[in-house]
């Protein structure tokens, strides 16, 4: 009997690397191998990791996990015990590809985003043909048509009640700051039907929230459709078997309003809206080149908590932007204050090579840029801290995505995974209470970035 080859998946990076990990996973699956993400125990045959390339810490953190591996490998070898082959691929490979090559000589495979093809060909000649399982024919696809990227059914890393739906690859804006459309290319958009396929097939699977992403979610269609079309993508998504659809990374410039009114109509839609603003100076917005004026910010987030009065308002912002003086991110600071977003990230600038700001010199200190970025977190943590107050008495559908030491850990309509805010319920108390189900949790006590409640319902 063959030997059932194992592969270890590590995804780095953003969620849209998570969804290419999980395609490639999933074909490998249908293939016979065994694949796990994160495996414990050094028992794999393969290692695929999926770097990120687009700030310096992830760039660290993707050669750092690279030479764990390298090291695992020799250290199971001087043991007399099986090794195994390195597969490197994604943004980090794309973009230095041949100073890897020269740097990680250990490395059996090397190769960048959009490379499914070549993975799956070196595994097939440096393994066994694997025999298949029951559980492997399970995870076939679906999908009886061929769709753009997504060929094959993915095997999801995340638990399995939500999951990552990309709707484009690339991105045609030129962000000063962002070396995204350089590794990844121009804005693809897949087409409306084979979206709603996919989605379908998730539902399938168990999948109980949709989460879109894409470089720009906002922009979706402009290329295959010749007009925005994340509104008419939206109301597809509507008519399937979903509980709850969440919008990620939408772009201020142009975003179409009409997708607000869909989130009134549609329960279905969560009232939450990730838009990374980067700044609001507008000479540091000139300089980013973000197409857009601190005015126009301003009457852009008015408009859309009009229209939705409870939405969660999450943003992204850069502190240390090559020439920020100290007035100018003092008037970030004074936003920050002033709108009081309901999550919020910041990051202090990183240089990138071949970007329009990579050509500008880097005039504000490490120190500096630290500083700032602590001043803005200390601000934030006071306003989610008083927001999260505001929300105890209050009852909110909740969504339990695992356990965690005493207690079950769940999110609102008005948090996304891995990022925001958490609902904790002590499971001495709820020892009934399921994974991947869905409950009306009353808020007791709240801190910065969590919510302590019970289950009502």
């Amino acid at each position: 009997m063959k030997k059932t080859i194992k592969i270890n998946f590590v995804s780095l990076g953003c969620s849209k690397n998570t969804v290419d990990s999980e395609t490639l996973a999933g074909r490998l699956s249908k293939e016979g191998f065994s694949v796990e993400f994160n495996m414990e125990r050094p028992s794999f045959d393969f290692v695929v990791i999926n770097t990120c390339g687009f700030i310096d810490k992830a760039k660290e953190e993707s050669i750092n996990t690279i030479l764990e591996f390298v090291q695992l490998r020799e250290n199971l070898i001087e043991e007399k015990k099986k090794g195994f082959k390195i597969i490197v691929y994604g943004c980090l490979a794309q973009r230095y590809q041949e100073e890897l090559k020269k740097s990680i000589k250990e490395v059996d495979f090397l190769a960048g985003i959009m490379s499914d093809d070549k993975i799956f060909d070196f595994i097939l000649k440096n393994s066994p043909k694997p025999t298949l399982t029951i559980q492997n024919k399970d995870l076939s696809t679906e999908i009886t048509k061929p769709i753009t990227e997504q060929i094959y059914r993915r095997q999801l890393s995340t638990v399995k009640h939500y999951a990552y739906l990309k709707i484009s690859e690339g991105c045609d804006r030129r962000c000063a700051f962002c070396a995204i459309p350089l590794i990844k290319g121009k804005h693809i958009s897949r087409p409306i039907e084979d979206i709603v396929a996919e989605a379908q097939t998730l539902i399938k699977q168990g999948v109980k929230e949709l989460i879109l992403i894409a470089q720009d979610t906002s922009y979706y269609g402009l290329d295959l459709y010749k007009k925005r079309m994340l509104p008419e993508l939206l109301k597809e998504l509507i008519k399937t078997d979903i509980h709850w659809i969440r919008l990620q990374y939408s772009y201020p410039n142009q975003f179409p309003t009409e997708v607000l009114d869909l989130m009134k109509k549609s329960n279905k839609i969560c009232h939450y809206l990730d838009m990374p603003l980067q700044h609001i100076n507008n000479r540091i917005l000139e300089a980013m080149n973000r197409n857009i004026t601190s005015s126009e910010i301003v009457s852009l987030i008015d408009e859309i908590r009009s229209k939705v009065n409870d939405i969660a308002f999450r943003t992204t912002l850069i502190v240390g932007f090559p020439s920020e003086t100290k007035e100018e991110f003092n008037e970030l600071s004074d936003f920050v204050s002033k709108i009081k977003f309901d999550r919020m990230g910041a990051f202090t600038y990183s240089k990138e090579e071949g970007t329009k700001a990579g050509e500008m010199k880097d005039s504000v200190t490490p120190k500096e840029k630290q500083r700032r970025l602590d001043v803005l977190t200390d601000i934030q943590q006071e306003i989610s801290f008083t927001l999260n107050q505001q929300k105890i008495g209050k009852t909110f559908e909740t969504i339990i995505d695992r356990t965690e030491g005493e207690y079950f850990i769940g999110r609102t309509q008005y948090d996304s995974p891995e990022v925001d805010n958490e609902v904790l319920i002590a499971i001495k108390d709820f020892p009934d209470t399921k994974i991947g189900e869905f409950y009306n949790v009353l808020i007791k006590d709240a801190t910065e970035f969590d919510l302590y409640g019970e289950v009502v319902g």
